[in-house]
Order: structure tokens, then C-alpha cells, then sequence
């Protein structure tokens, strides 16, 4: 369903490279970026995840994979093949957040960084970039400005509206297109049953 809104949401336009974001930790964001990942290479686009969190990424433990060279290494040696792995399924392939930096905005700033998204966008259909939360350091809006659009992960239970508006604000600061909010944490009571009658769906 995410995947089909996105497409939706272009409107016409292209979106190929989508970051994926939150206002805090833990609001499930890794985990809808690795799952929207997998959705579209499961659709048949050539779908490459990048794991831009370079302070505490997530991607290599989650498809059980090294985490470097990733990234890091990357935007330093200017050379992206090295730290392109295979994912799990055909047509994805992950960029994991590599060793971490001394100083990851520089780096995210950067034109190799800039580079490397040029490539990106060149050699696959979808893009998908896994960041920082937004509150609290720049990695996340330097990277906004540079995407087709920004997906907010918003964790229910941990999250509250004021600071959800500072993070709106910040991205759109920097002239971010933001696509919308997947609402995570949700408790489904014995009401929320399927509609119509699918409750396999």
C-alpha cells in the first residue's frame, strides 16, 4: 500500500530517489526504508537502499551483512562499487553506512556524496535513503534538499505534534518535498478488522 501511495504521489513527476526520515529514534524509520526497498524490487524495479545513518546504521544488521566498506568509504575513495552488496531478492542491492566518520555532515554535503547520488539515480529505478532523525543534527536536511521527496516515519507512542511540526519546518527549510507520514506504533483493537471482510489484508 506505502509503495502504491508513493507512486501516486508523483503526480506525474519522477521520484526516483525518496528519503526515508522520522523526527526521533526508534520510530520504526530503518525498518520502513528496508521493507519499502524490498516492495519495490519485489514489483520488478532495480531498487538500491542506502544507508546514509553513518552515526548508527542499521541496514547491515538487518539483511545480515558487513558494514563496511559502505557509505563512508565511498563518498572518501569516490569509488561506489566496492560498497554495493546484493540484497536478498532480485533487483535490490544495499549500500550499507560503512565505518563510522569523525565527521558525517561534511560528508553527506559533499560533492562526492552529490556524485554518488547522480550515479545512483543513473544505474537504478528507485533510491531509497535511510537518514538520521531530523531533530537534533544536520545530516538528515542536508540530505533533504538533494532527493525528489522525503517519507516522515511518525512513531505514535513516541512522538509528539510540536516537535513534529520543528521537523516539518526544518525539512521544508531547505526546499524538501515531503511525500507524506507512515504512522508507526499503532494498537489495533478488535475493531480494526479487515475491510469488508479481508482480514488477510
Amino acid at each position: 500500500m506505502l509503495r502504491t501511495n508513493i507512486r501516486f504521489s508523483a503526480e506525474g513527476n519522477s521520484l526516483r530517489v525518496i528519503q526515508v526520515a522520522s523526527t526521533f529514534p526508534s520510530e520504526g524509520k530503518s525498518l520502513t526504508a528496508a521493507n519499502l526497498a524490498v516492495t519495490f524490487a519485489q514489483a520488478g524495479s532495480k531498487t538500491v537502499l542506502v544507508n546514509a545513518d553513518m552515526r548508527m546504521g542499521t541496514a547491515h544488521k538487518l539483511f545480515g551483512i558487513p558494514q563496511s566498506p559502505g557509505l563512508s568509504e565511498a563518498i572518501v575513495t569516490g569509488d561506489l562499487q566496492p560498497s554495493i552488496v546484493p540484497g536478498p531478492i532480485d533487483r535490490l542491492s544495499i549500500v550499507p553506512s560503512g565505518t563510522v566518520p569523525p565527521n558525517p555532515s561534511e560528508l553527506l554535503h559533499s560533492n562526492r556524496m552529490d556524485a554518488i547520488l547522480v550515479q545512483l539515480r543513473s544505474e537504478y529505478d528507485i533510491v531509497i535513503v535511510d537518514s538520521l532523525p531530523v531533530l537534533g543534527l544536520a545530516d538528515t536536511s542536508v540530505i533533504a534538499h538533494k532527493v525528489d521527496g522525503v517519507l516522515m516515519v511518525v512513531a505514535i507512542d513516541l512522538t509528539n505534534k510540536h516537535a513534529n511540526q520543528r521537523a516539518v519546518s526544518i525539512l521544508k527549510s531547505v526546499n524538501a518535498r515531503i511525500l507524506g507520514v507512515v504512522v508507526t506504533g499503532v494498537k489495533l483493537g478488535s475493531r480494526n478488522r479487515g475491510y469488508h471482510g479481508y482480514d488477510d489484508y
